[in-house]
């Protein structure tokens, strides 16, 4: 009798086995499942879509504009990295994000066929716990090496899955820089079956040349001990000048940057305008640089 009973419960608990392993089974992605047949389907927006994007922005377009972009040639997509950080009592916590986003739609005008992702604020930071760096203060959010460059890898390979061929990854961040390069290196990788390749564009973050273009207009620029450098700060007053609070704090009496009066706003802007432009320029020289290096190899 305990041996029949013994065989039985030894059966039911093969028949349950075999009953988890086929639920398992079902949840298991097939790699012959069928497109939706909605994806053959014209846009029936066609007839605005037929020059070039109304945006460049990827999350401002219809997944059929974007569909349709790419299938006219815009299989270059830019991958933006901000970051959302203290930078003093006057400066807001996006700071980052304003500037990398203005200069990505920059850039990508002028490469021409080319998009860009949505941009990605959330960089290293610091340890979140205990907290270092920028994370000592408030309102700064951190994300650890690792999760940052997954982030990336998969924010990339989601562009290559859907046709776009060259991905520039760049960002605004000064810790954010190993991340993107090691991400970009592991997209291309990853992506050598179907020939997409990643670069990251290093000359983006090359503060020093623009310290050296404010040092050619003999305006005195030493680096304030709250986090505020007038680089940054100038292309703010271009964008967007409550970013810096820029009435508040000359109500307030601080009226200087590090030894730089702030006090002439069309000086300040003009000077962001500048800063903008060739950032934009010389970011856009190295890019394809680049992308002729790659091809030629």
């Amino acid at each position: 009798m305990a041996i029949a009973t013994a065989r039985n419960g030894r059966v039911l608990a093969l028949v349950a086995l075999n009953i988890a392993a086929v639920l398992a089974l079902a949840y298991l992605p097939t790699p012959n499942t069928p497109l939706p047949s909605d994806l053959r389907n014209p846009n029936p927006l066609a007839t605005l879509s037929k020059s070039g994007p109304r945006s460049l922005l990827l999350e401002q377009l219809t997944w059929m504009e974007v569909r349709d972009h790419i299938q006219r040639g815009y299989t270059r997509v830019i991958i933006p990295t901000g970051g959302i950080e203290q930078s003093g009592p006057f400066v807001a916590l996006n700071k980052h994000d304003l500037i990398t986003k203005r200069l990505s739609v920059e850039i990508a005008s002028r490469l021409g066929n080319t998009l860009v992702a949505p941009l990605v604020s959330f960089v290293p930071q610091g340890s979140i716990q205990p907290p270092s760096g920028h994370m000592l203060y408030p309102g700064t959010i951190s994300l650890s090496e690792d999760t940052f460059v997954r982030l990336l890898v998969d924010i990339g390979l989601s562009c290559a899955t859907h046709g776009f061929e060259e991905i520039i990854i760049l960002g605004d961040s000064g810790g954010s820089q190993t991340g993107m390069a090691s991400a970009a290196y592991k997209i291309t990788k990853s992506s050598s079956d179907s020939g997409t390749r990643a670069i990251f564009a290093e000359a983006f973050y090359d503060y020093p040349s623009i310290r050296a273009l404010i040092a050619s207009r003999n305006i005195p620029q030493q680096i304030e001990p709250f986090h505020e450098d007038l680089a940054f700060t100038a292309q703010l007053a271009a964008i967007d000048a409550t970013a810096i609070r820029y009435e508040e704090r000359i109500k307030a009496g601080f009226t200087t940057l590090g030894g730089a009066p702030l006090t002439d706003f069309q000086m300040l802007q003009s000077l962001g305008d500048s800063i903008i432009t060739t950032r934009a320029e010389e970011t856009t020289r190295a890019i394809q640089a680049q992308l002729t290096q790659r091809e030629a190899s």
